[in-house]
């Protein structure tokens, strides 16, 4: 994998904590009784309010985007709001393990783009990513079994492709633009479409509890800005594949918060599941690596 300049920070790292940020969402989500397209609108407005200072100080930047990367950019948001959609969407219609297991399916898309793009992997670490995903599998397989779930599944599978899209388009804008830059535009088209989604559904958009502002605020502080953001920050270093293999870890991590957060404990066949997905992860990187 070729970093095209030194970062700051070992983006390992950062991609590390960039997939633990993101673990917190389901937790988060599952806190309020908010519509789920509300849930990610009023998500991407306090992260947009939160990265403004940031924004303001990087100003300058933002006249120095050209005409393809903001394009990019609005296409990145685009995907990000129809991978929302999608797999909201699916959650109602099928089990969460399957809806888990085809979202998961972005990987699939993402390495074999940069195979027959200029970001191929060595050849060692692809059954590395397999063996993620098998994990995965195992994690979610039970629910495929499930009959009259067929729509959802697609939706989930659906939400999959969109977040493939969401780190392919990412990985060439992050080369030239900053992730400040960057994240406000992705994020600003992403509610923006989403407010129109909202307003098409009538989904009253201010009739909701302290507790739930508070949540739409935590989700923007911790999934989004400590996880999305810093996804995208180690997309200027990393490969989009990745990235996208890294991010197979959070519904592992999810499993482990639900332990002391929400007294929910794994089965055995979980357990095995998350303990490769974690080592398909790490090999993966490792064979990865120049």
């Amino acid at each position: 994998m070729e970093r095209q300049s030194k970062p700051a920070f070992n983006p390992y790292l950062i991609l590390a904590l960039g997939v633990t940020g993101i673990s917190f969402s389901a937790f988060l989500a599952r806190m309020t009784d908010a519509p789920p397209a509300i849930i990610a609108f009023w998500r991407l407005v306090f992260t947009c309010l939160l990265l403004s200072p940031m924004a303001i100080r990087d100003r300058a930047q933002f006249k120095a985007v050209g005409k393809k990367d903001l394009l990019l950019s609005l296409l990145s948001g685009l995907f990000l709001c129809l991978h929302f959609v999608f797999w909201f969407a699916s959650l109602p219609k099928t089990t969460v393990s399957s809806a888990t297991l085809l979202v998961n399916i972005h990987p699939l898309v993402v390495v074999t783009a940069g195979w027959f793009g200029k970001e191929k992997m060595r050849p060692g670490a692809l059954p590395w990513a397999g063996a993620a995903l098998a994990g995965i599998a195992l994690l979610g397989w039970g629910g495929l079994q499930v009959t009259g779930a067929f729509a959802g599944n697609l939706l989930a599978a659906a939400g999959g492709l969109m977040l493939a899209g969401y780190y392919l388009v990412g990985r060439q804008v992050r080369a030239r633009v900053a992730i400040s830059v960057y994240s406000l535009l992705v994020y600003g088209a992403s509610a923006l479409l989403l407010l129109a989604g909202n307003l098409a559904a009538a989904n009253p958009l201010f009739s909701y509890s302290s507790a739930d502002w508070l949540i739409f605020a935590a989700l923007a502080a911790v999934p989004t800005i400590c996880g999305h953001t810093l996804l995208n920050w180690s997309l200027k270093y990393l490969p989009a594949g990745a990235v996208s293999v890294g991010a197979l870890g959070e519904p592992v991590i999810a499993t482990i918060l639900a332990v002391p957060l929400l007294h929910e404990i794994p089965g055995l066949v979980q357990l095995a599941g998350g303990i490769l997905v974690i080592g398909g992860i790490g090999m993966f990187l490792k064979a990865g690596r120049k």
